[in-house]
């Protein structure tokens, strides 16, 4: 059966491709959309954070009524510097996220629905259903990729209730105190509820490493909890992740991969090259296709790759540094190079996570000792192919 008529169909109802539908539903009504998403609800099971920084004031407020939690400022802990930044920190929660979209949405909206092949026009459901449409998205998360060279942000977090009030007032979004191992380890907490915490043992690993074992990670953060005297009264909600962290990349061969389909989100390599946060480019990408006049698929795969290719070609010195962190130095000192990063002045820092960075910005980055061996840190900066990096890692 083939059934059509629709203007736009986005295959994978994870944050990029539901933030353009939002945004297109209330730019452009008239639109015939459909999103498929293949689990229960939109968004999945996630908590996508950002910094006030990273958005426009224009942004801010039209991605206000999905904001779970903001905080006026966040703390970072290091073996030997503790810091408050004043920055404005803000998490978007999948489920505040699916009950708000969802409604928006209405018959736009289709879960419980597995799509088997994805073309620039046209979908095949598993029921052997054939949906046509002038363009088709493919959101569906990262693909692997032979052209690129990858760490990851590993983790697993537990929305816990404690039994006392936890008297914590704002984020901690890195505590290194914790033991070291195959890569940088850090805890990241975020204050729900004066007796609600998300608790996230996150770890900075290679590729190979990058599943690790959920009962260790759970381990982690009862006795993180525990050294912090948070008595868990329950555990309320738990999530697992691993955030892309590119090192290196062939961006021509990796769209060349893609054909003439139209990617969003992480399958178009759309995230922070060091962080991992990818809702800054989800909201960027959606209002720049919520403005184009033409949202046939040539037009809109273009749009999307040309679009693409500025975000690729403003985050090299972001690679950089990442093959610094991954490749120079023992993994377990990797902490080091972190703690000297928030050294430097708050401006600097929201630069940074903004992806704003200038030039006096990063030669300040760079200047002064290294905290990893010098001749290493070299050999890592000029390792670009990703082939290279991946058979040597």
């Amino acid at each position: 059966m083939n059934r059509g008529n629709y203007d736009l169909i986005l295959v994978g109802g994870g944050l990029a491709n539901s933030l353009i539908a939002w945004r297109l539903k209330t730019e452009r009504p008239e639109l015939n959309l459909l999103i498929l998403e293949q689990g229960e609800q939109l968004g999945g099971n996630h908590t996508w954070s950002f910094h006030d920084g990273d958005l426009t004031p224009e942004q801010h407020t039209w991605l206000a009524p999905l904001v779970s939690h903001r905080w006026p400022h966040y703390r970072v802990v290091f073996p030997h510097r503790e810091r408050q930044l004043m920055s404005g920190y803000n998490c978007i929660r999948s489920d505040v996220f699916a009950q708000q979209l969802t409604p928006s949405l209405g018959a736009s909206l289709r879960t419980r629905t597995t799509v088997v092949e994805v073309q620039p026009s046209e979908v095949t459901l598993a029921d052997g259903q054939v949906l046509t449409a002038k363009a088709v998205i493919d959101g569906r998360g990262p693909a692997t990729s032979a052209h690129m060279a990858l760490g990851f942000q590993t983790f697993l977090g537990q929305e816990i209730r404690t039994v006392k009030p936890h008297g914590l007032a704002a984020p901690i979004i890195m505590d290194a105190r914790v033991q070291q191992g195959d890569g940088y380890r850090f805890v990241y907490v975020l204050p729900f509820a004066p007796d609600r915490l998300l608790i996230e043992d996150t770890h900075y690993v290679d590729a190979h490493h990058a599943q690790l074992d959920a009962d260790r990670l759970r381990n982690n953060i009862r006795e993180y909890a525990t050294n912090q005297d948070w008595q868990i009264d329950a555990i309320l909600h738990e999530e697992q992740g691993a955030l892309p962290i590119t090192l290196a990349g062939n961006w021509q061969a990796f769209w060349q991969d893609a054909g003439d389909q139209p990617l969003a989100g992480l399958r178009a390599g759309l995230f922070h090259p060091t962080t991992g946060y990818s809702l800054p480019h989800a909201v960027r990408l959606a209002q720049h296709i919520a403005t184009l006049p033409d949202l046939g698929a040539a037009t809109l795969c273009a749009a999307i790759r040309a679009h693409s290719q500025r975000e690729w070609r403003s985050q090299g010195f972001f690679r950089l540094l990442n093959r610094m962190l991954f490749l120079a130095g023992r993994p377990s000192d990797r902490w080091q190079v972190m703690q000297r990063f928030y050294g430097l002045s708050d401006a600097l820092i929201e630069r940074f996570y903004a992806q704003r960075l200038t030039l006096a910005d990063k030669l300040r980055i760079v200047s002064g000792k290294p905290p990893v061996p010098v001749a290493e840190a070299v050999r890592a900066a000029l390792q670009t192919d990703p082939q290279h990096i991946r058979n040597n890692k």
